[in-house]
């Protein structure tokens, strides 16, 4: 339910960001991720369209059904409301984008998953969470940096902001600190040459590191 999707992001704090893995690798790596103490992860659309939307659903799906009852499994890069459609179709559980579009925001409200838009000043916080959004992107956040979030949530205290963008595990900790209820983190933790080598250890060992950051705050 959307209710336990947003208790999750709240208790969880981090989102892995998967972009543009190979179909077959995603398994593993989510299993490396899950070993290393990560519960939730967003596969993401390719905006260039060398991968169908068709396809990155189907792995949406395979990974829902793969992990059903150990992590929960959204849609990233949603940028269209034919890919919320597609996503929600396969079981995605919150959609995010690194934009804030109503038509997307607005369905994935109907839908009843999780809506997670990109934003970067507090106008458009403000608009999406009035179109229905329930936490806000803020993107990217590591030209922003913690003093920007510090400084949003004080009169923005009712938005769930989550810091996504240059988030490593040497800042999570600050991000936090500052405001942000989440972060989600790409390539900091998904490693590509430790992908490339298939090495997953390595890579649990990175969300590890996370997870240990994050218990701290």
């Amino acid at each position: 339910m959307k209710t336990e999707t947003i208790s999750a992001i709240r208790k969880e704090k981090i989102v892995a960001i998967i972009r543009g893995v190979a179909e077959e690798k995603l398994p593993k790596l989510l299993q490396a991720l899950y070993d290393g103490g990560i519960r939730l992860a967003e596969i993401t659309f390719d905006a260039k369209g060398v991968t169908t939307a068709e396809t990155t659903a189907r792995q949406i799906g395979q990974m829902v059904q793969a992990f059903a009852g150990k992590m929960l499994i959204g849609a990233g890069t949603v940028l269209t409301v034919r890919q919320a459609e597609l996503a929600v179709q396969a079981g995605a559980k919150f959609l995010i984008s690194p934009n804030y579009d109503r038509e997307v925001i607005e369905y994935a409200v109907r839908s009843g998953v999780v809506s997670m838009p990109g934003c970067i000043t507090p106008s458009e916080a403000v608009q999406a969470t009035q179109w229905g959004a329930d936490f806000v992107k803020i993107f990217p956040s590591d030209t922003l940096g913690p003093k920007y979030f510090k400084a949003i949530c004080a009169p923005l205290s009712h938005i769930d902001f989550i810091a996504v963008g240059g988030v490593d595990h040497l800042n999570v900790a600050d991000f936090l600190k500052a405001g942000a209820v989440g972060v989600g983190v790409g390539s900091n933790i998904i490693n590509k040459k430790m992908l490339a080598e298939e090495d997953y250890a390595g890579i649990t060992a990175l969300a590890r590191n996370y997870i240990e950051a994050i218990a701290k705050v």
